[in-house]
């Protein structure tokens, strides 16, 4: 067991807002973690600053996610996805008189 001299910096860096779960957008705590940070352990703070870390690339993930599908939207389809639902010409008005076997 380590012993700890310094307690555990809040992960605050200044932008202090929140997002739709009530995350903080700078730090990634929940308004319950921010309130009370003052009055956790140093094992309970350090096990919020990792449960923040997780959030980040979550939220990171999913961005990275939604831009990739953007992005692929855009691009010429792949030869390997399925082809699209398109309707073929049915009319019989084909001349097939020039060709050959």
């Amino acid at each position: 067991m380590q012993l700890e001299f310094f307690d555990v910096p809040s992960p605050c860096v200044g932008i202090c807002q929140s997002d739709d779960k009530g995350q903080c957008l700078g730090c990634f705590r929940t308004r319950d973690e921010r309130q009370n940070w003052i009055n956790l352990a140093s094992i309970d703070k350090q096990k919020v600053i990792k449960r923040c870390i997780q959030r980040k690339k979550r939220k990171d993930g999913k961005v990275q996610v939604k831009e990739i599908e953007q992005n692929l939207e855009s691009q010429q389809p792949s030869l390997l996805d399925p082809p699209s639902k398109s309707k073929l010409s049915t009319s019989n008005d084909i001349d097939f008189g020039d060709f050959e076997l």
